[in-house]
């Protein structure tokens, strides 16, 4: 994405603030670009392991593993196929779902092959393992599982992370680094639970910089803007967010902004004068009588 001078400003306040959260996390590095023992092939020269991802599963989780398809082939020129049938299962497979919600995963625990205590009744978690022979002609598969839509979704960013790809990538025009090979170590990688519950950004006086950008590539704060934003969230671990507020409406502007929020487990919150979720350009639209609470309740 490339910025106009005049958008330096709010792109330098953007990064900077987030990027404290970035520095924070503690991360364990659990991707290799050469074989280690017992590492699993996520990418070699003869190819890309296949995901797996059960149709029952949230629409988000689906449309971020095709984030991280596309993140894999960024760096290595292989864009791994999805898959949702299992007699369409390889040797080598990418399981991704949410335990309660992917049958896969479920499937999984029932035969005793996945152990999930580390994922029941937590918040926003997710665990990276091998498992081996986890379905009929499956002979290893790397499991991403979480234990709701959020936590699967970050266990997905932070293998992107893990292989090279900068949660700002887009936003900052980072590139990744090539690497012909991926392998992932054996063992349980995990973040655990998030110790803030509700972590996110304000758009806040967006205007010139943020609006004119995004009326000139997206026609206005539409989903497709929004689309960027929540996954820059997410990528950042983040789940919450106020939205732009000068002039703009949310949930008025396109219906499709909250449609995409909940797909994606936005938490959508309000600013300072925007009280009970409606935005003050509401009231031109909608709104009938004195602007005076006094009177007009």
């Amino acid at each position: 994405m490339k910025f106009k001078s005049y958008y330096y400003p709010f792109l330098l306040i953007f990064f900077s603030t987030l990027s404290v959260v970035n520095c924070l996390a503690q991360e364990q590095h659990y991707v290799d670009f050469s074989e280690t023992d017992d590492s699993f092939p996520l990418v070699t020269q003869q190819g890309a392991a296949s995901f797996m991802i059960s149709e029952s599963d949230f629409k988000g989780v689906i449309k971020v593993a095709g984030h991280l398809q596309n993140d894999i082939l960024r760096v290595t020129g292989q864009k791994p196929v999805i898959i949702s049938d299992l007699k369409l299962a390889h040797k080598k497979m990418v399981i991704i779902g949410t335990l309660g919600k992917s049958k896969l995963i479920d499937q999984l625990v029932a035969n005793g092959k996945l152990d999930v205590s580390l994922l029941k009744g937590k918040w926003e978690k997710f665990t990276t393992q091998t498992v081996e022979k986890p379905f009929p002609g499956v002979e290893q598969a790397l499991v991403i599982a979480g234990s709701d839509k959020r936590g699967t979704i970050y266990g997905m960013y932070d293998l992107s992370r893990q292989i090279g790809v900068h949660p700002w990538h887009f936003w900052a025009d980072i590139p990744a680094q090539k690497h012909p090979e991926l392998y992932v170590k054996s063992g349980i990688h995990t973040l655990g639970e998030p110790k803030v519950k509700y972590r996110g950004i304000f758009i806040n006086d967006e205007a010139p910089a943020l609006a004119g950008w995004a009326y000139e590539r997206y026609g206005g704060f539409n989903a497709q803007f929004y689309d960027k934003v929540f996954e820059l969230i997410l990528r950042m671990r983040g789940n919450y967010l106020w939205p732009a507020m000068w002039g703009r409406m949310f949930y008025v502007d396109d219906p499709k902004n909250a449609e995409l929020a909940d797909e994606y487990g936005i938490v959508m919150g309000t600013s300072h004068h925007e009280p009970l979720t409606r935005a003050h350009a509401e009231w031109k639209q909608f709104g009938k009588g004195d602007w005076n609470y006094n009177t007009n309740p």
